[in-house]
């Protein structure tokens, strides 16, 4: 089966969220194609079993150029600082809202507190991300790239779910409106959903994510890993995809199906 590649060299890209999991693979993956990668987290060090360097060290380590911001991105000022820190490498040319977390909650368990964080990091985080990138890019004269993290959870509702899903399905119609208005500026807005993908976004959910798949007699055939996702965030963000905009690529191993 052949390869893709993609060159992002004098590119600067923003992950959030990039310390584990999903925004490691991704943040590597610009990396070694040659951009310039801004990890926006709240820490720096990963949680990932198999990830004892921190994502911005293990760019560095394998030729690449990057760094680390302390980021709380349900603070729009927070993200605001980011990007105005990514001018000193240029300035922003792709913007990748990834930073999510999850409380594992049956409906009738939500509170408000519990519901305030998810929102705050996945949804108002990605809003508040793509906005600020998209200025920046405008001020600056930039036709750049955002592409959203979602989730399959976006179309599809799965128990203690709830909260966790309305951020996602709020992610998709944040990617399609944004998409709309920012068009004219030649910046395109796009969404990756994964399915069943075995990181720590929450204590115990990669074991969770492989029991389940083990157990079904169905699609997909086994549980996607970050590595999975990379090359689907780099295609959106490259000139390959220059007449995608407004999209959610569905990266489930079939499990939609």
């Amino acid at each position: 089966m052949g390869t893709i590649s993609a060159d992002f060299s004098g590119e600067t890209v923003v992950v959030t969220g990039g310390s584990s999991g999903i925004g490691r693979a991704v943040a590597l993956g610009f990396g070694d194609a040659g951009a310039t990668v801004i990890n926006a987290d709240v820490r720096a060090d990963a949680k990932d079993a198999d990830a004892e360097t921190p994502t911005h060290e293990a760019v560095e380590e394998r030729g690449g150029t990057a760094a680390f911001v302390e980021t709380d991105v349900s603070e729009p000022s927070q993200i605001e600082s980011v990007i105005e820190g990514a001018r000193e490498f240029g300035g922003v040319d792709v913007m990748v809202n990834n930073a999510g977390v999850h409380r594992s909650l049956e409906f009738l368990e939500v509170e408000p507190e519990d519901f305030d964080f998810v929102h705050g990091v996945n949804l108002r985080g990605a809003f508040f991300g793509t906005q600020l990138a998209a200025k920046d890019m405008i001020d600056r004269g930039v036709e750049g790239a955002i592409v959203n993290t979602s989730s399959t959870t976006a179309e599809r509702a799965e128990w203690n779910h709830s909260h966790y899903a309305a951020t996602k399905g709020g992610i998709q119609m944040l990617t399609r409106s944004a998409a709309l208005e920012l068009d004219g500026h030649g910046i395109r807005v796009n969404a990756v959903a994964p399915g069943p993908i075995a990181t720590e976004i929450r204590e115990g959910w990669a074991d969770e994510a492989r029991g389940a798949i083990e157990e079904s007699d169905g699609l997909p055939s086994r549980a996607g890993t970050p590595a999975d996702l990379r090359d689907a965030y780099l295609y959106l963000a490259s000139e390959g995809a220059g007449y995608v905009t407004g999209e959610t690529v569905w990266v489930d191993g079939g499990s939609s199906l």
